[in-house]
């Protein structure tokens, strides 16, 4: 039986690749993408909706499917008031993984961070934390939440402080062995390709740390 998947942070680099990837399998013949503005893609499997993220609840009748993949998610940088970045990095991923429980869908994968921790003083990652714990709790039967270390991409809007710290940490990898291999720097391919991975094959654990996600990713 065809799926259907949902998107959302379908315009981001990890979302892009993911799209690519399900554009491309055979499994899937409906993708939906819930988005600010329009893809600017056009396919045959994809079903645009433009909506508020914030008010993702508006829109629980479009919100049917098979899996919900979450690539939704900010910075510091882009979104230093506090109260937006909670509005952003907790409400939408707890909003659509509510969503996906009231209608009854069985898949939620979900991007996090590395270092998440309800009980962390550094508020971004508590409010990671809090966002993983509130999904978990809804009991959606295959919940995976992803926590890749620093994405190492080279996106255009990279900033110079953090292509640094991209730069460093290829020079740092090789030496991040054994227990340490979960802070290597990590490329969007990767997690894109863990997001599609688990879509498809079941996997014992809930959270997935950033090495494991790299494992994964060559499992496809």
């Amino acid at each position: 039986m065809k799926k259907t998947a949902l998107l959302l942070g379908a315009s981001g680099l990890t979302g892009g690749l993911l799209l690519e990837l399900l554009l491309s399998d055979s499994d899937f013949d409906r993708i939906k993408l819930f988005s600010r503005k329009n893809s600017g893609i056009a396919h045959p499997k994809i079903e645009e909706h433009i909506v508020d993220l914030l008010h993702l609840e508006n829109h629980a009748a479009y919100f049917t499917g098979d899996v919900v993949f979450c690539c939704i998610g900010t910075t510091k940088a882009k979104t230093p008031d506090q109260t937006e970045y909670k509005a952003i990095d907790f409400g939408i991923p707890v909003t659509a993984a509510q969503l996906a429980k009231q209608n009854n869908i069985p898949t939620f994968i979900v991007i996090s961070a590395l270092g998440a921790n309800v009980k962390s003083p550094v508020f971004y990652n508590r409010i990671k934390g809090e966002m993983e714990r509130s999904v978990i709790g809804l009991g959606i039967p295959r919940t995976y939440i992803l926590e890749p270390s620093l994405i190492a991409s080279d996106r255009n809007e990279a900033r110079v402080g953090e292509m640094m710290g991209i730069y460093l940490m290829k020079i740092i990898n090789p030496i991040l062995i054994g227990k340490l291999k979960k802070y290597r720097s990590i490329a969007p391919e990767n997690i894109a390709k863990t997001m599609w991975y688990l879509s498809k094959n079941d996997y014992p654990k809930t959270i997935i740390p950033s090495d494991m996600i790299f494992k994964l990713s060559q499992s496809g």
